[in-house]
């Protein structure tokens, strides 16, 4: 058995208390991941984790089994002694954001990740650069201690699949992944309804958004680069909560010339969250300077600074690359 592994298992066996992180700003990946995880070590170590979310919980992955096992790390004596604390899909600690300290705090902690930019800030670090999503490494992690996947952790791993390969179609998609889709459907998972519950069940509203913020995007360098902002007021206008903006970044790349898209979020402390997407364009080295991280052609950063400030910050720095 992979150390590695054998230590985790042996920290989940030692453990009386148990806390799983997903990161701020939760997608498929971090909350399937977060629940396949909890529901095996419940169903065979006999020990209830909790499983807890920084920020909100975006209503689109309601469809994932014991999706209200979820609670809001804000409701957690932030001096709270957990025994184990596991951070699944977290590329850097500062994602943890109020549940930081709760994190720290732990008697062992437990990095699984699957982002290149991941420094291992844990006490164990299981970080697979090469794997599409957290739930590829999980999904290892049971098989090497021969454990029997039920269908409700096949289809939480089938979440996490699906969306960080954005339905299959992402560079991270490789015949690894065919093949794990492929056990996972053994297992009871129904690719037609997982897509259907992920992707094609959008509140109407949120459609509405979607399209007003596509509308207002605009493109620079002969449409290389396409850029949109979302401020505070776009939100209300909407009535949309964070997960709204989900999947608008893909939409902007899928323009024919685009090789960087970028979303701009105005956040509620006046600093901007910036998503960006491309096609060729290796974007680590843009979001590092802005103190971000993710993978090649899909990741993400905080600039603090104003909306406006940000926009004409980041796009001179695009612009700069693509040169």
């Amino acid at each position: 058995m992979d150390n590695k592994f054998s230590e985790l298992k042996s920290q989940i066996e030692k453990a009386e208390s148990i806390i799983i992180f997903s990161h701020v700003s939760p997608d498929g990946d971090t909350l399937g991941s977060n629940l396949a995880l909890s529901l095996m070590i419940e169903k065979y170590f006999n020990k209830k984790p909790v499983s807890a979310f920084v920020g909100s919980l975006p209503s689109i992955y309601s469809y994932l089994p014991e999706f209200d096992r979820f609670i809001d790390v804000q409701s957690i004596p932030r001096d709270k002694k957990y025994d184990l604390a596991i951070a699944v899909d977290v590329a850097s600690k500062d994602r943890l954001v109020s549940g930081t300290n709760i994190y720290d705090n732990a008697v062992y902690k437990v990095n699984i990740d699957h982002h290149k930019t991941n420094i291992g800030y844990g006490d164990l670090n299981i970080i697979d650069a090469n794997a599409a999503c957290v739930g590829v490494i999980l999904f290892k992690i049971f098989k090497e201690w021969n454990l029997d996947i039920p269908k409700d952790v096949a289809r939480c791993i089938y979440t996490s699949l699906l969306t960080d390969t954005g339905g299959f179609k992402y560079e991270s998609t490789t015949p690894e992944t065919f093949m794990l889709a492929a056990d996972l459907v053994r297992l009871g998972v129904s690719p037609t309804y997982e897509f259907r519950a992920c992707y094609e069940t959008k509140p109407q509203a949120m459609v509405q958004f979607q399209a007003y913020v596509v509308s207002n995007a605009v493109f620079y360098d002969n449409g290389k680069i396409a850029f949109a902002k979302i401020t505070r007021s776009d939100m209300s206008k909407f009535n949309a909560t964070d997960d709204y903006t989900e999947g608008i970044v893909e939409v902007l790349r899928t323009s024919k010339n685009v090789e960087i898209a970028a979303i701009l979020k105005e956040t509620k402390d006046g600093y901007t969250k910036v998503s960006l997407r491309s096609k060729t364009v290796d974007l680590i080295p843009i979001v590092i300077e802005f103190g971000g991280g993710g993978h090649t052609f899909a990741a993400g950063c905080t600039i603090k600074k104003p909306i406006a400030v940000a926009f004409d910050k980041l796009l001179r720095r695009v612009q700069n690359e693509l040169r």
